[in-house]
């Protein structure tokens, strides 16, 4: 589904991803993992078109998108949240729904809008105020839903469970799966809980410095010397 190849993203004299490369499967799940500043939201940024990379290849489900603009990404099928939740100001949390639809999609279909409402626990809120009366539990189900009006094959996940509570992490890693399970969309998910990570991922890749250090299971990635000394550090080893 998803092929990178060599990529490589410098801002001035600075390189924050050096040939980078990845082969994703349809409907697979991967980790996504490195110290702040490993080149993680670059990434995500060059996948979706936020970033212009300065060399390598992209292509998802056999066709280059580097050259495309991110509408286009986003009806081809490739949907994603930000770090920071970021609802649209003085827009409802359904009206943010149906404006992420209409660009990810090019139309309406309030039947699909109200359908991700109610997966993700949001039907009683869908009239608020997006930006000023949610929860930062429901601002991060608000970032998956949009993500989710797109329609997408592949999400990239942008440490959708930062800051919330143990139970409201369980709750989204739940909702998350049954996504996975429901509609069979890959997951490319940054995340720096290790534990959260190994439950969810059968893969995991690590960044470091703007490099693939590690791509492997779990059990193997968290065991690699590289990983430890880079990543954990000396305190979780």
């Amino acid at each position: 589904m998803l092929h990178i190849e060599h990529l490589m993203v410098k801002f001035g004299g600075l390189t924050a991803l050096q040939d980078f490369s990845l082969k994703m499967g349809i409907h697979e799940i991967i980790g996504l993992v490195g110290p702040n500043g490993a080149g993680k939201t670059t990434l995500f940024n060059a996948i979706s078109g936020l970033v212009k990379p300065s060399g390598g290849r992209v292509s998802f489900n056999s066709t280059d998108i580097l050259k495309k603009p991110m509408y286009a990404r986003a009806r081809m099928g490739i949907g994603r949240t930000f770090q920071v939740p970021q609802p649209m100001s003085e827009l409802t949390v359904k009206e943010n729904l149906l404006v992420s639809q209409r660009f990810g999609t090019g139309k309406v279909d309030e039947k699909k809008i109200n359908e991700i409402l109610a997966f993700l626990n949001l039907s009683r809120k869908a009239g608020y105020n997006a930006a000023m009366e949610l929860s930062l539990s429901e601002l991060r189900a608000l970032e998956v839903g949009k993500a989710l009006a797109t329609n997408p094959r592949l999400l990239l996940l942008d440490e959708v469970l930062a800051g919330l509570e143990a139970s409201e992490k369980r709750i989204l890693m739940g909702t998350l799966t049954d996504l996975h399970e429901k509609y069979g969309i890959g997951f490319l998910i940054i995340e720096h809980d290790i534990e959260t990570i190994s439950s969810l991922c059968k893969r995991v890749c690590v960044l470091n410095f703007g490099e693939l250090i590690a791509d492997g299971t779990p059990q193997e990635v968290f065991r690699n010397p590289t990983v430890v000394k880079s990543y954990i550090g000396s305190s979780h080893a």
